[in-house]
């Protein structure tokens, strides 16, 4: 270690030091001296010195007697928070030191939040935030290699035979074969071949990387190791350069377990089956845009794997409606489309023009007409499930198609379809749940999937009853005049709708305004399930006459939630007077309701033949998954809603389209 210098010399260093700051001074005396100016020398390092003071003073101030009047002649510097407060230097100090803090933190986050984004896109050193960007570089780098004859990334197939035996397996059913293996094992003697969407990629290193590959509705983990690759056609870097997230691929490797213990397959060949040309959304963000997700269902049920559990759920429903008929000894049937005159229900029918034919024709609004002659020929229960077609509004619960279930049984009235639908509707809510009760979210979710206003819907039989007349004067408080049929009951339901200020369109008929009614007194509060039974007869024009009340058909509704689920009743099978109730939809027709039902002479002859006592009913398939799921939109529960179209110029930049611009 080197010693400190003795104190001799030390004194001697002090000495030269004086010395040469002497001839220092001498020598800016002499230029100053002949540039005419005064100069001052700088005080020797022993001295105090300030500007405001008029001379310097010898020794250390904190040594002087009147060290404290000197400093106190020196302003003090004020110091101020964000608000403009002052504050203390040590308080500005911590300030200073939070604000460094959280600048740091911000860097920091930026620096993660761009890994993620670059690991979202496959590529931790390359961050591409604009989608067009990226689309058009995706298309160049696959259109360039096709030219090129580098790889094909579209191949016909995906060959999974090796050494004459199949190898392909479904992601389920990988994940159940090896899910007794241990962490760490690795079957290096058994081929396995994965298909798949790729949906998130890591890497460690530069030579590990991380697939989750999705397929029939599981993922599984792709463990590519430098190591194990054998694929002599494409070397390693080129192939994970090569894979983007959302490309389908298909793999060959060895099962085994990570050291995480998840079930992984490790690949020793990879091939791209099909590119992703467009960014995916975040995943730390998703789709939440409903215009995008229900014009790309698509992309819309591949980044939201649980919507994906709304058609699922839509799919049990009616495998559980068929097998619960066919149980039953019921008949299923495929009836028209496509019909001369659009009838079985009052509503607004989309028309065509067939060619051949050179006729008018309409796309159909029910089968119910259809199924009544079936069983008229015999079929003394039938049933159809499919779509039907309605020329109206859409909100909601209303979209222009939509799917129902509509069944007719010989012999039966009314009263015994109330019991089977409280039978059906019981049994498939339980299959389905698990349980009677089913919350439902009468608001919907807010933007973090949070519900709002939580109802426990019980759909344990049995359900209540409400006659329509007698519910709309007894909550009314009035009585309306009789016959229905008449012009004083019109003129009076007519100002009854003016004193509610209730909106009934033109053409303001009887019918019209009892709905109307109905829907403000009884409808609106309707929560748990609840049949409004004996309806009319200007208002069931196919449904036969109350065997007790004058004026009143056979007819239920069943609501849940203030929304319809089905309508049945016992059939009219009188030839002669369901001409005369075609002929009154007809009038009301003429008089501007172009929801009225055209005269059907077809049906009334088939009529002629002998209609058995039948009891008919149908049910929106649409609207019970609406409960079943909790969604409050039609749209949600529907693959493929109807969207008003969007105008663009380029169809290949549809899916970039900003969401409202149409």
């Amino acid at each position: 270690k080197r010693m400190s210098p003795p104190p001799c010399t030390m004194h001697h260093l002090r000495s030269k030091l004086r010395k040469n700051c002497a001839v220092k001074q001498e020598t800016f005396q002499k230029i100053a001296e002949q540039d005419n100016f005064e100069f001052a020398p700088p005080p020797p390092p022993h001295i105090f010195y300030h500007p405001q003071m008029s001379e310097p003073n010898a020794g250390v101030p904190s040594n002087l007697p009147n060290a404290d009047a000197q400093n106190a002649s020196v302003p003090k510097k004020p110091f101020y928070d964000d608000l403009g407060n002052e504050i203390t230097k040590s308080a500005h100090k911590k300030l200073v030191k939070i604000k460094k803090s959280q600048e740091r933190k911000a860097k920091l986050l930026q620096v993660a939040q761009a890994k993620a984004d670059a690991a979202d896109e496959g590529d931790n050193n390359i961050v591409v935030e604009d989608p067009t960007k990226y689309f058009e570089n995706r298309r160049n780098f696959i259109v360039e290699s096709e030219a090129r004859h580098d790889f094909n990334p579209y191949p016909h197939k995906f060959v999974t035979i090796i050494d004459g035996r199949e190898t392909m397996m479904s992601i389920p059913h990988f994940k159940q074969k090896y899910s007794d293996l241990e962490k760490g094992d690795l079957l290096k003697h058994e081929t396995v071949s994965l298909a798949g969407r790729v949906d998130t990629i890591r890497s460690a290193g530069q030579s590990l990387l991380f697939y989750t590959v999705l397929a029939d509705d599981a993922d599984v983990q792709f463990l590519i190791q430098r190591d194990n690759w054998g694929d002599k056609t494409t070397d390693f870097d080129t192939i994970k350069s090569r894979i983007k997230r959302g490309d389908i691929v298909g793999a060959i490797g060895m099962p085994g377990v990570s050291k995480t213990g998840e079930i992984s397959l490790y690949p020793t060949h990879l091939q791209l089956l099909s590119p992703c040309l467009r960014m995916l959304p975040k995943q730390r963000v998703g789709l939440k845009e409903q215009e995008i997700r229900y014009r790309q269902r698509y992309l819309d049920l591949m980044i939201n794997k649980e919507k994906r559990n709304i058609f699922y759920t839509r799919s049990k429903i009616i495998n559980f409606i068929r097998r619960f008929f066919d149980e039953r000894g019921f008949l299923e049937v495929e009836t028209p489309i496509l019909n001369t005159i659009p009838g079985g229900a009052v509503a607004r029918p989309f028309s065509t023009h067939h060619n051949e034919l050179d006729i008018k024709m309409f796309m159909r609004i029910a089968p119910e007409l259809y199924l009544k002659m079936l069983v008229i020929g015999g079929f003394d229960r039938v049933y159809e499930i499919g779509r039907l077609f309605r020329n109206e509004g859409i909100d909601m619960t209303h979209n222009p198609e939509f799917t129902t279930c509509e069944f007719y049984w010989a012999y039966k009235d009314y009263n015994d379809l109330m019991e089977i639908t409280e039978e059906l509707v019981s049994k498939l809510v339980f299959s389905i749940k698990g349980t009677f009760k089913v919350v439902y979210h009468r608001k919907g979710h807010d933007k973090d999937g949070k519900g709002q206003e939580p109802i426990v819907i019980d759909y344990s039989p049995p359900f209540r009853r409400i006659p329509f007349i007698h519910g709309i004067e007894e909550r009314g408080n009035f009585e309306i005049p009789q016959p229905l049929e008449s012009d004083e009951t019109r003129i009076f339901l007519d100002k009854k709708c003016a004193e509610l200020e209730l909106k009934c369109p033109e053409p303001r008929t009887t019918a019209r305004m009892l709905d109307r009614l109905c829907d403000h007194f009884i409808e609106s509060e309707i929560v748990q399930p609840t049949y409004i039974i004996n309806h009319p007869v200007i208002m069931s024009p196919l449904a036969k006459y109350h065997r007790s009340e004058a004026g009143l058909t056979e007819r239920f509704e069943l609501f849940v939630m203030s929304k319809e689920l089905c309508n049945a009743f016992t059939e009219l099978n009188s030839p002669h007077v369901q001409r005369e109730r075609f002929r009154a939809q007809q009038t009301d027709r003429d008089a501007g309701d172009d929801e009225s039902m055209l005269v059907d002479e077809g049906y009334c002859h088939a009529l002629e033949y002998g209609l058995p006592p039948t009891a008919g009913w149908g049910m929106g398939i649409d609207r019970l998954t609406m409960f079943l799921t909790d969604s409050l939109n039609i749209k949600e529960v529907l693959l493929f809603p109807a969207m008003k179209p969007i105008q663009v110029n380029d169809p290949s930049q549809e899916a970039d389209v900003p969401e409202g611009k149409q």
